[in-house]
């Protein structure tokens, strides 16, 4: 029989939305995706390496160009320190990422602290590998976390803590004040940090991303997670980093052993080429973001729609509440895709307990056709929701 962890669980919310978006021909703001396909060097380097280049099984934790292009980049962008032959695993995404460092160090019973909303693959990764997750709640606008918030949820048993900075789905980048005191409180209660910093390079000026292993006492307490997919917008490449101190590494590399292996060589070959030469492209690349945020968040104002602010990734995100809309987020996407032909994503599908249930998170990451069409759409599901409600529109 299935094992209850997996049995029980419902079809993913990305899933859902993009299923009724594909049936219904609908404007896809749901699954964070880029509709720009991604450098042309890279791309064409891929298929180079294919056509040319070696076909057979790349060593475990990694091509050596490839560990030795992360530990550059994040050299020069990070300031880290990584051994390329020791602390640096390529992985097959960074989910598989997170799997390996779940299974390669959670022991049954251990606690891990999480923060809520999340990206949906940490609770069950974590309780498959026989944690128990200690969840803290965030709350919109800021969505920031306290001293009090963190050390309510640690007893004797934990010992870990996730974090996901950039966060998915609210946008924000971590303050280096928030930053600092999770890395003092790992410390003071030695707990391990596993880091998801996949949207680490899709950060919007005036923010900065710092990563919490630079920060005292942390680099030999952090797995740090990275992912060339978001990198370079290629998101169906699947090639992830796990850097870590060598002790660390050693287990994660065991772990990924028994779950993809390997990366396709030809992948990899084209990401250490991305990271070597594109400097150019990585560093425009967050401006070009940074001005589809603005058109649809501008666009949504006109129509009366009140919308959070993005510090970074993909993701903008609409309070509904503040738009008019009496509807809770769910019941509202659902109408929205349904009714108005515009998928996105209910954060409070995003929480396992306790959810705010007035935020619905958008994909900016498209041309600007399509946020503006996506604009008037949802303007016509908050009209429709308010007709269904009996609430008066904006």
């Amino acid at each position: 029989m299935p094992d209850a962890v997996f049995a029980a669980l419902p079809t993913t919310i990305f899933e859902e939305m993009s299923g009724l978006a594909r049936a219904r021909s609908a404007i896809n703001l749901g699954q964070g995706f880029p509709d720009d396909p991604g450098p042309e060097p890279v791309r064409r380097r891929a298929a180079e390496a294919v056509l040319d280049g070696y076909n057979q099984y790349p060593p475990m934790a990694g091509l050596p160009e490839l560990r030795a292009a992360v530990a550059g980049h994040y050299r020069r962008t990070q300031g880290l320190d990584l051994d390329p032959a020791a602390e640096v695993v390529i992985t097959s995404g960074a989910t598989e990422a997170l799997a390996a460092a779940f299974l390669a160090l959670i022991e049954p019973g251990d606690e891990v602290i999480v923060f809520q909303p999340l990206y949906d693959a940490y609770l069950p990764l974590i309780r498959r590998a026989g944690g128990v997750p200690r969840l803290v709640s965030l709350s919109p606008p800021h969505w920031r976390f306290t001293r009090s918030m963190i050390e309510a949820a640690i007893t004797p048993r934990t010992r870990f803590v996730v974090l996901n900075n950039p966060v998915n789905p609210t946008g924000v980048v971590i303050p280096d004040a928030d930053l600092a005191l999770l890395a003092e409180i790992c410390v003071a209660h030695d707990l391990i940090a596993i880091c998801d910093e996949v949207w680490e390079q899709v950060v919007f000026a005036p923010a900065l991303h710092r990563p919490l292993m630079g920060f005292a006492g942390m680099a030999g307490r952090c797995v740090k997670i990275g992912s060339a997919g978001k990198m370079f917008g290629l998101t169906g490449w699947k090639v992830g980093f796990v850097c870590a101190a060598a002790p660390l590494a050693r287990h994660l590399a065991k772990a990924h052993q028994f779950l993809t292996f390997t990366t396709p060589p030809n992948l990899q070959t084209a990401v250490a080429f991305g990271l070597e030469t594109q400097g150019d492209w990585l560093a425009q690349m967050p401006g070009r973001l940074a001005a589809s945020q603005q058109r649809l968040a501008e666009a949504l104002s006109r129509e009366g729609l009140a919308v959070l602010k993005s510090q970074g990734t993909y993701f903008l995100n609409l309070d509904l509440a503040a738009s008019g809309v009496a509807m809770d987020d769910h019941a509202f996407a659902r109408l929205a895709v349904e009714q108005a032909g515009v998928a996105a994503i209910p954060v409070s599908a995003l929480y396992e307990t306790d959810p705010v249930t007035t935020i619905l998170r958008l994909c900016f990451a498209k041309a600007d056709a399509t946020l503006d069409e996506a604009a008037g759409r949802l303007a016509r599901a908050r009209d429709i929701a308010a007709q269904a409600t009996g609430a008066r529109s904006i």
